[in-house]
């Protein structure tokens, strides 16, 4: 039965780089990917200290997800045509379509989300997330750090200081090690870009250092040759060969002097040993041959380059990634090229193309997780930047809004078929149960194992805490 809470918490240098190369190479393929994987994740390097008790969610979440995907619409979803329908405004307002029941009783949605409607017993609304900004990139930056960026409603901004807060991805990449040879954190099919390729600030590990940035893989896995570079072998590189430089990199580390093996050199062991991995063809690397999947379970996710992306994120938890994020990459030859920018044509745009693949993919993940005993460990978030204005404009279109928007999470601890805050009547701005990204990013830490005031030490030493958001107590 649907449970709508609008009552919430208060808001609140000694071995030289290029004789390892000499000494140990795996060849190009294999040393980039050691370098791509460079000082993987480990708490105590990023000098993390954890709190000593639990946040205020309930102990019965705390720690229930192994993994978070992050399910991203770039461009912002409209919450008029999702989560937040308002049957009884005007046109203008409601836009060109109605509402359907979903399976939680008193939970109405998108008519355009019927297969999501299905599933929403799995799944906590948030109706009343709050960024204050309007512009991309500067509310993407909110969205992606849980905190805002100085100015708001700033477009077309690159990543320079002050708005260096490091995105969750890279947050969840140093308190989390590796699992099974699969890096912790990553990022696909490609980054966030504004118009000129200028790529979004947040989205790298910030003042935490480069060495924490998520593993971006750009990628089709759409296209029949789909292969990700870095984890196959140059065509100069046979296996026979490959077999005969890992044992000489075995050797070279056995009979490396005690004085050398510090703590920077067993790192860089440590990752090229994970590079090793994924090239030998571990489960790591299996996690990225979509061969591997039935059509039937290709075709349901469908066939586009963020469906299958977004199979491939359930196939990268599986094989212990911590977090993947599936970014909405635009489709040319489409109206506001292919993404949820929707100034102009915005219902034409939604029906024909954007809700029916974002439906189709969505209900997939939740329905293949749940069928493999995977959703009660993963968390996944349905989230983009920000929402649309509650009024269409003379485009036929609706423009950015970050006072009043809808996101969804369902998995690793979340409380399925619940609502939590309330809009106004044209949807426009938070009547009760307002919630900002912080306040959404400490609830994900938190089913996640770590306290919002985890302490962890930026490049200068300097502490902070991993988020100043408060865990959303009503949705756990």
């Amino acid at each position: 039965m649907l449970t709508i809470l609008d009552e919430g918490v208060s808001l609140c240098d000694r071995v030289n780089r290029r004789e390892w190369i000499r000494a140990g190479s795996l060849g190009a393929g294999g040393l980039s990917l050691a370098h791509l994987l460079a000082a993987r994740n480990r708490a105590n390097a990023a000098g993390i200290k954890p709190s000593t008790g639990l946040s205020s969610g309930p102990a019965s979440a705390f720690g229930k997800a192994k993994s978070v995907i992050l399910f991203w619409l770039t461009g912002g979803a409209p919450q008029h045509e999702t989560w937040d329908t308002k049957p009884d405004a005007p046109p203008e307002i409601r836009g060109s379509f109605g509402s359907i029941a979903s399976k939680t009783p008193g939970l109405f949605v998108g008519e355009l989300m019927p297969k999501t409607s299905l599933l929403t017993d799995k799944i906590a609304v948030l109706r009343a997330v709050v960024t204050g900004d309007n512009a991309h990139s500067s509310s993407g930056y909110q969205m992606l750090t849980g905190v805002p960026h100085i100015p708001v409603n700033a477009e077309s901004v690159t990543a320079k200081a002050p708005n260096l807060w490091p995105c969750a991805d890279s947050i969840v990449r140093t308190l989390r090690p590796s699992r099974n040879g699969m890096p912790p954190s990553v990022v696909l099919p490609e980054h966030i870009w504004n118009d000129g390729n200028f790529p979004w600030p947040g989205q790298d590990g910030g003042f935490l250092g480069r060495k924490y940035d998520p593993w971006l893989i750009h990628c089709d896995p759409n296209t029949p040759s789909f292969r990700v570079p870095d984890l196959s072998f140059p065509n100069e590189i046979s296996t026979l060969r490959f077999d005969a430089r890992r044992s000489l990199l075995e050797q070279v580390n056995r009979h490396l002097d005690g004085a050398i093996q510090g703590d920077g050199v067993q790192r860089f062991s440590d990752d090229a040993q994970q590079a090793i991995g994924l090239l030998s063809g571990t489960s790591g690397r299996r996690a990225f041959d979509l061969s591997q999947e039935p059509d039937s379970v290709r075709d349901r996710y469908g066939r586009s380059r963020y469906a299958q992306s977004v199979l491939l994120a359930r196939r990268l938890v599986e094989s212990g990634a911590s977090i993947v994020r599936i970014n909405w990459t635009r489709i040319k030859d489409q109206p506001n090229q292919g993404g949820w920018d929707t100034h102009a044509t915005h219902a034409k745009a939604l029906e024909s193309l954007l809700m029916p693949i974002m439906d189709q993919c969505y209900s997939a993940l939740l329905e293949d997780l749940s069928q493999r005993g995977l959703l009660d460990e993963t968390l996944v978030v349905w989230l983009g930047e920000f929402g649309h204005t509650p009024k269409i404009n003379g485009n036929a279109g609706r423009d950015h809004w970050g006072s009043c928007f809808s996101i969804a999470m369902a998995g690793g601890g979340i409380r399925g078929g619940t609502v939590y805050g309330t809009s106004d009547k044209d949807a426009a701005f938070p009547i009760e149960g307002r919630i900002t990204p912080a306040d959404m990013l400490a609830t994900i830490y938190h089913c996640l194992g770590y306290s919002p005031d985890t302490e962890m030490h930026d490049t200068e030493g300097r502490p902070f805490p991993i988020s100043r958001g408060n865990v959303i107590e009503a949705i756990l």
